[in-house]
């Protein structure tokens, strides 16, 4: 069974929460799709199916609807109708309500396993999509029009043709390594914890972000009273973090993000995540893209990540649908026009935030208070900043905008 060949209109390198959307998306675009996953297809193999809870935005949900994976996760999602920024010791605060741009939820929140779990049923449903997994890249290797692969499966190693790779393999990105495409890296020297407590008072569907010296907090609605914890600690203090007793790990949390809630108790396990910021200098290179976290990962403040890397996959997903040829140097130039303006404010606002909103200088404290207030009072302020949390940037993806407010 070794030295297998075949051929694939694309090649798909990382089966996580973005390369799965991927690979679905063009399925229903009616293209053969091959996707490599170092894990094996299990909700419990896959590193991103994990505990986090996702800040899910409004475009993010109808592009998942579009896709046909939101039938199989929305049920397990709970809506966020308002949210909530303040910083400790701060006089401002900004608040975005869903009736006030009149939508029924500004996004949703939901268990990374669960929308694993979804996918995974989805891509079960997919037609054109060859799964190889648990696999591995050995080598690539530039053709003329297009990149041969060779992948180790437990069946032997298969050598796949392609006129377009794509590279959604995370963070530390194999494809990207090997396409030569250099990343920016910026350590934040933070550990975040995530989480799940329950909250005395009712959430009322309302998600919290409260910023500090010691950097942010967030709370997530779910079901229940309980609530997704997001707790940022100094990357010296995390082996201390981790290895707090549960009351006094809510201690912390509730001495961080205060008593709007009433008191936090019955905390979930929680799991330390290092925080980098990640930048690939180019998106594209001769019939290869970059999408997800291995075109950029930013830090979670919020909760852009996995929304800014799905609004990469549909992008990229559309263009593909229409063109002549997958791969095609026009088709990837017009992907980075596409993609270009969103990635850059999205990954400015949320580096600014962590840079602006988390300094311990007390000169920064009347201007913040004032910012946040603007953004609170002032319409035309509100509504951009609503519609960007939403997840509606730049030029998005036809896909997301079916129920655009």
């Amino acid at each position: 069974m070794r030295g297998m060949s075949a051929n694939t209109d694309i090649l798909v390198v990382g089966g996580g929460l973005v390369g799965a959307s991927l690979a679905i998306a063009l399925d229903a675009a009616g293209l053969a799709v091959t996707l490599v996953e170092a894990a094996a297809p299990r909700t419990d193999a896959q590193p991103s199916y994990d505990e986090r809870n996702l800040a899910l935005a409004r475009a993010s949900v109808n592009g998942l609807e579009a896709i046909g994976v939101w039938r199989h996760a929305g049920a397990g999602a709970t809506p966020i109708r308002h949210i909530h920024v303040s910083r400790a010791g701060e006089f401002g605060t900004a608040r975005i309500d869903a009736d006030r741009h009149g939508v029924d939820a500004l996004g949703w929140t939901l268990p990374a396993r669960e929308l694993g779990a979804a996918l995974l049923r989805r891509l079960d449903e997919c037609s054109r999509v060859t799964r190889l997994a648990p696999a591995t890249v050995l080598a690539l290797e530039p053709l003329t029009g297009g990149w041969r692969a060779r992948v180790e499966t437990a069946d032997g190693v298969r050598t796949l043709d392609t006129p377009l790779l794509v590279g959604a393999d995370g963070s530390e990105s194999l494809v990207r390594s090997q396409l030569g495409i250099e990343a920016q890296r910026h350590d934040y020297r933070q550990t975040l914890f995530v989480g799940t407590v329950t909250a005395e008072r009712e959430h009322a569907h309302r998600a919290y972000e409260r910023f500090s010296d010691a950097g942010p907090i967030a709370l997530l609605p779910l079901a229940e009273r309980r609530c997704g914890l997001v707790l940022t600690v100094a990357a010296e203090q995390a082996a201390a973090v981790a290895a707090l007793d549960d009351d006094a790990y809510l201690a912390l949390a509730q001495q961080r993000f205060g008593w709007r809630l009433g008191r936090l108790s019955r905390p979930g396990k929680r799991h330390p995540y290092p925080i980098q910021r990640i930048a690939a200098a180019r998106l594209t290179a001769p019939r290869a893209v970059l999408v997800g976290n291995a075109a950029q990962t930013v830090h979670p403040i919020g909760a852009q990540g996995f929304n800014l890397g799905l609004r990469d996959a549909l992008t990229l997903a559309e263009l593909v649908s229409t063109a002549a040829e997958p791969g095609a140097a026009e088709l990837l130039r017009r992907y980075v026009e596409r993609r270009t303006p969103d990635r850059d404010g999205t990954m400015l606002m949320s580096h600014g935030l962590v840079r602006l909103a988390c300094l311990p200088q007390p000169a920064l404290a009347p201007l913040r208070s004032l910012a946040l207030l603007a953004c609170d009072r002032l319409p035309p302020l509100q509504r951009a900043l609503a519609r960007r949390g939403m997840g509606f940037r730049g030029e998005p993806p036809l896909a997301v905008l079916e129920r655009l407010p």
